[in-house]
């Protein structure tokens, strides 16, 4: 196979603007504005996000989740509170996200805290995801080593029997968290590298600067 030059691979933005007076004055309201773009584009998985977490020493470590749920209070997602990315969260609650919408030529940079979700809302989306998701919840001990796939896979289908025409409880170790914004940047790709940047910083416990970035 022929070496790709990286150097010279790169693409010029020249799908939209952003401007200070277009956006909304809550950041929140924004993303929701843009995502809805992002769904109307059908582009795949529009709420794929990179979650970003660091250890108390500064190790980052960052991977895909899904977003499941966005109001004025953050944005929510789940996972195994025994994960990597919930041992990190436990110890060093601050964290970031990025969603990335290459043919809308957009990014949107999250900054903030993350809380547990209520163990209710934790269950009630649990038993609204396929059966099969929540026995791979139950069957897969996140993050940890395990000897092959065939081992998993028997453990789950041990918990197919086990709970088939059952109701999967919801393990402890799982459910959700919210990660509370602080900063909030939306960049809009611009020709010649003269990108938008558009960041809302927390004035308060309801308000928000709105400033412009040097792309």
């Amino acid at each position: 196979m022929d070496k790709i030059d990286l150097q010279n691979l790169r693409q010029d933005y020249r799908a939209s603007t952003l401007s200070e007076a277009a956006v909304k004055g809550n950041p929140l309201k924004q993303f929701e504005s843009w995502f809805n773009d992002a769904v109307a584009a059908e582009i795949h998985e529009p709420n794929a996000m990179t979650l970003a977490t660091a250890t108390t020493n500064g190790l980052p470590s960052a991977r895909i989740v899904l977003l499941k749920g966005v109001d004025e209070q953050g944005f929510s997602f789940y996972t195994n509170y025994l994960s990597r990315k919930g041992k990190e969260i436990a110890k060093n609650p601050h964290a970031a996200l990025v969603f990335f919408w290459g043919p809308l030529e957009r990014q949107v940079r999250i900054e903030g805290t993350l809380e547990k979700l209520s163990k209710e809302k934790s269950e009630q989306y649990f038993h609204s995801r396929p059966f099969g998701s929540q026995i791979g919840a139950v069957a897969s001990p996140q993050s940890q080593e395990i000897p092959n796939r065939g081992s998993l896979e028997s453990k789950w289908q041990q918990l197919e029997k086990e709970y088939e025409g059952k109701e999967v409880p919801k393990p402890a170790y799982w459910g959700g968290y919210i990660l509370k914004p602080q900063l909030v940047e939306f960049w809009q790709g611009g020709s010649s590298r003269l990108h938008d940047r558009i960041l809302y910083k927390k004035a308060g416990k309801s308000d928000w600067k709105i400033v412009r970035l040097a792309p």
